[in-house]
């Protein structure tokens, strides 16, 4: 097999439009397997991770290939759940064009999100209009709907025919020859109806200006009124795909196999090699970039795109061959690591089975298990040729959530088994909070927390609880008093004595500031340690909900000791003393984490954006357009406020929107609030008392 015969697709689109089945299908009518995978029988190839076979949802990205006219057709499938779009994104990054599959009425969330992938990616594409044979389907709403959205760029090279509602044939707009659905899903030519003819002429007029535009002498041609050959128009409407002026639209209805097989046909004939596509831009260790070519006898090059953690296999690392020949038992060098690594098996994957390889060819899709430090994004070479490839731009994660064991004992274990989850998605984050000590995970949204849980549970037999997060609340103060604190103790034999006077008011730092001004040896010297030992102790829980206090200034005027009793700890206590008096009449206030928040969504959706980060105690600071009608709202909000701000911006904009959150400052807590606040502060440290 040479690179040329490889096609890498990518199956995009909205959840529910039967990618999936449209892969499932292409293995079928090409016999790579000898049944058709059933979604709803939990034994398609492609959904194979217990969680899709549970939910009937792709969650990952998988790979299947099949062979048709002697090709190998490597089918990607990723899931359509925005939660999941890491994996969409990992598809994307190994195949060299694109199908985006569509289904009912109108153009969906889904595959607006799957044209701007593919046009960030510069990557060639077309659609599949998939469940014609659906009662909700309609063709001619559906296409004017991606006309409308993607641009004339989208053309139909299919006209479906319908009678009664139902697809009966097609018409090929390329070839003008007419077709009829057989018993087994097949077309079959047959004449081009007299209701679709004016429109099929009209689109194959437009195909022609399409392969026109691809090419001068094809130009001229189009000008001079002449038709174009049949080779003419493949070889043009080729390099209008290659070129991304043309995204081409055929129909069918994968359950039922209808227009697979020519769907088949046309990734052969039509879709690019990846030989035909752009080289990648990769950097060599000078940082210097270097255009990468497909080329098998190149020197070994490849790019790890994906990541499996199984708990009995082990780490399996899908990757892209982009230069020379990855082949078993050989040496390779981990160019981000620095170290080398021993590929003592390599294999293709159908899903789920992994079948041995001896080699994989410049273009082709492998995989290799049991690496010792490779993980997803990192580029494979040798150490004489050190060229780093572009890494995938995973997006930040959306939600946080802050998570518990259910069994006590389990804190180990269940870190373990969150990193092996994290190797495989990057965009699945945890850690524990500096602020408040609690453990948390991050991801996209609930779904996919929802599902890394599961995994958890099934995979590693850890069970947990997640919640929203504590907010990391702070206290300070507001005015300068001054407190005294007297420790006093004697019960026989050696006593403790320790008086301090301490001066409290507002600081410009964070951390407390110690200070003295202590005269007459009123307070010994050697107790100074002591005194500020006692105030950093109590500034870790202030007097109104027990959170940390901040801005505080605290400065040692007077004291008392005694000449026997006088010991470290007592000034430790009186200094506790002291700042618990003192604090309480220093007009004490709580504050609030305050976030920028960096809102990027659809000029339609400004308003009700706007109108909701009001509700949530933000500020609009300014709106900025950024190009294709998409704004960015700055604005900032207490963070107690956007702790679910991922679901409810994703249900305001359809999932059209996105956000990214810093930290900014602290601000005072409005009062009514606080109180609320102190009140759940003080009922949950009696409950624990309890």
């Amino acid at each position: 097999m040479k690179s040329t015969d490889i096609r890498n697709v990518v199956f995009l689109g909205h959840s529910g439009v039967g990618k999936t089945t449209v892969g499932e299908s292409m293995l079928y009518i090409s016999k790579a397997t000898d049944r058709l995978g059933q979604i709803a029988d939990g034994n398609t190839v492609l959904d194979y991770d217990p969680e899709e076979i549970k939910r009937h949802v792709s969650v990952q990205a998988a790979v299947a290939p099949c062979n048709w006219q002697g090709k190998k057709i490597n089918i990607i499938d990723t899931p359509g759940y925005f939660d999941f779009v890491a994996e969409q994104l990992e598809g994307v990054a190994a195949a060299d064009s694109a199908i985006i599959v569509v289904a009912g009425d109108s153009v969906s969330v889904g595959a607006e999100k799957a044209w701007d992938i593919v046009t960030k990616a510069k990557m060639p594409r077309m659609f599949f209009v998939n469940r014609l044979n659906e009662e909700n389907a309609n063709f001619e709403k559906l296409y004017a709907s991606m006309r409308e959205t993607f641009g004339t760029s989208c053309v139909t090279l299919q006209l479906p025919v319908f009678e009664n509602r139902a697809m009966v044939g097609m018409v090929d707009t390329v070839k003008m020859v007419g077709y009829k659905i057989g018993k087994d899903g097949t077309f079959v030519e047959d004449a081009i109806p007299a209701s679709v003819k004016d429109e099929a002429e009209s689109i194959h007029n437009d195909l022609k200006e399409a392969v026109a535009e691809s090419d001068e002498e094809l130009m001229m041609k189009y000008f001079e009124g002449e038709e174009f050959t049949d080779e003419e128009m493949v070889t043009g409407l080729k390099k209008a795909i290659v070129a991304g002026t043309c995204a081409p639209v055929l129909v069918g209805a994968a359950n039922e196999n209808t227009g697979v097989k020519k769907l088949l046909d046309f990734i052969v004939e039509y879709m690019p090699d990846p030989t035909e596509v752009p080289p990648v831009v990769g950097t060599d260790k000078d940082g210097n970039p270097v255009e990468i070519k497909v080329d098998a006898a190149g020197s070994p090059l490849a790019f790890v795109f994906k990541t499996i953690v199984d708990p009995f296999v082990g780490r399996l690392s899908i990757f892209k061959v982009y230069s020379g020949t990855i082949k078993a038992d050989n040496q390779i060098y981990n160019v981000n690591e620095e170290a080398d690594e021993r590929f003592t098996q390599v294999f293709t994957l159908r899903g789920k089975k992994q079948q041995q390889a001896t080699e994989i060819i410049a273009g082709d899709i492998g995989a290799v298990s049991k690496l010792t430090v490779t993980q997803t994004n990192d580029t494979l070479g040798t150490k004489a040729n050190q060229i780093e490839l572009p890494a995938i731009q995973f997006p930040e994660a959306q939600i946080v959530q802050a998570i518990t064991p259910k069994t006590r004992g389990d804190e180990d274990k269940l870190n373990s088994s969150l990193s092996r989850l994290a190797e495989e998605d990057p965009t699945f984050h945890f850690g524990q909070s500096p602020d408040t000590g609690e453990s948390t995970v991050s991801g996209m949204g609930e779904m996919h927390i929802d599902i890394i849980m599961s995994k958890l549970k099934t995979r590693y037999g850890v069970g947990v609880d997640i919640s929203d997060p504590k907010i990391a609340y702070r206290e300070t103060i507001r005015s300068k008093v001054t407190a005294e604190g007297l420790h006093k103790k004697q019960s026989g034999g050696a006593g403790q004595y320790g008086k301090v006077v301490i001066e409290f008011e507002p600081g410009e730092k964070d951390e407390l500031e110690f200070a003295e001004n202590v005269f007459g040896g009123a307070v010994p010297k050697q107790f100074f340690p002591s005194v500020e030992k006692g105030l950093q102790e109590s500034v870790k829980k202030g007097v109104l909900a027990g959170y940390p206090v901040v801005r505080l200034k605290a400065t040692l005027v007077d004291g008392k000791y005694h000449p026997v009793d006088s010991k470290e700890v007592a000034f430790v206590s009186a200094a506790k003393l002291a700042f618990q008096d003192g604090v309480k009449r220093a007009k004490p206030v709580l504050l609030e984490p305050v976030v920028t928040v960096n809102v990027y969504v659809p000029d339609r959706y400004m308003g009700d954006v706007i109108g909701d980060m009001n509700k949530r105690r933000g500020r609009i600071l300014g709106m900025n357009p950024i190009g294709g009608g998409i704004q960015e709202i700055v604005a900032e909000a207490p963070m107690a406020e956007m702790t679910r701000y991922a679901i409810d911006l994703r249900a305001i904009t359809q999932a059209r929107g996105s956000f990214h959150t810093e930290f900014a400052r602290y601000e005072d807590v409005p009062e009514m609030i606080a109180q609320k606040i102190i009140e759940e502060a003080k009922k949950n440290a009696a409950e624990n008392e309890d």
